[in-house]
């Protein structure tokens, strides 16, 4: 498949949104952490310390994620998002191998994920590259989060 991943550039920033934005309204809704992450990723993500790859598909950005610092040498895979004219053809299966390899090629410890048990083919993907379900922490950053996984890298 002629997939490039590719890293953050500013011009890219509306097209996170607005993948995202879809996804959420196509199973949730926007939520305020939401809001804070997507209103100005290059600050809320990229300014502290995170990353933002983005899936290019016959020149066309197809999809996304970030990785955002939770503590040290551990980050949140998230804002994971395929736009539905491109699913099916495995892109955030590769998006997912990508955020592994990249976490193992940065020597982190672990990359964490919250999820909701909603979404059965998300959870299935996430366990088939490894990733466990951990018991989930009190204040939660989004409401839709009903299950938190980890990989250990």
């Amino acid at each position: 498949m002629p997939l490039r991943i590719i890293p953050f550039e500013p011009r890219l920033a509306k097209r996170f949104k607005d993948l995202n934005v879809a996804w959420l309204e196509r199973y949730f809704y926007v939520e305020a952490k939401d809001e804070i992450l997507l209103k100005n990723c290059e600050n809320s993500i990229i300014g502290i310390g995170g990353f933002i790859f983005f899936a290019e598909y016959k020149q066309v950005i197809a999809g996304c994620f970030s990785l955002i610092p939770s503590k040290e040498k551990q980050f949140e895979l998230g804002k994971m998002a395929v736009d539905p004219a491109y699913q099916g053809l495995k892109i955030g299966q590769q998006l997912l191998e990508f955020a592994i390899e990249f976490g193992k090629e940065k020597q982190w410890e672990k990359i964490i994920l919250y999820s909701s048990t909603k979404l059965p083919t998300a959870l299935h993907v996430y366990r088939k590259y490894g990733f466990k379900e951990v018991p989930l922490e009190k204040n939660l950053p989004y409401e839709r989060s009903d299950i938190k996984m980890e990989l250990v890298l």
